[in-house]
């Protein structure tokens, strides 16, 4: 997996100050995209060992609520399998902490086991450590700037935990 950029103090993304991880590869494409580059799976840096220690140790401050990672798009096979790692490691070492995920999926269309095509062998692991879940792509004439952590007014927050 890729990334292109960690970002250590977000209040954009989530409640809080949050560390936030914009991991590469996409294939939604939605019109509008404000970060269209992650779509390639190649764009920005490999996601390694020492990125992850990097995260954990940006979440370590008090004042930081949590963990959002979005992309790209983290639902994407590829990237669930890198992330379900890093997301149990924040949950072990920092369980008061709240984790966000934005996806252009569906929760209930695309990521749960009866016909999710997204759904993989590690899905459930993952969305087992999401608190919160933003769904939905990315819709243009759907653009609303005065909503609270969405883009587009069909995108959802939804409450895992």
């Amino acid at each position: 997996m890729n990334y292109g950029e960690i970002k250590t103090t977000d209040i954009a993304n989530g409640e809080g100050v949050r560390v936030t991880l914009f991991v590469s590869g996409c294939r939604i494409h939605c019109k509008g995209c404000f970060n269209s580059q992650t779509w390639d799976f190649n764009y920005g840096k490999p996601f390694t060992f020492e990125t992850e220690e990097f995260i954990l140790k940006a979440l370590a401050p008090e004042y930081i609520a949590g963990f959002t990672v979005l992309g790209g798009e983290p639902m994407e096979p590829e990237n669930q399998r890198v992330l379900v790692k890093l997301l149990r490691r924040i949950k072990e070492t920092y369980p008061s902490k709240t984790i966000w995920c934005y996806s252009g999926y569906i929760y209930d269309k695309d990521l749960l086991p009866a016909n999710g095509k997204k759904h993989c062998e590690v899905t459930d692991e993952l969305l087992s450590y999401i608190n919160v879940l933003v769904d939905g792509p990315f819709i243009l004439k759907e653009k609303d700037i005065s909503l609270q952590f969405r883009g587009s007014r069909n995108q959802r927050i939804l409450k895992l935990k």
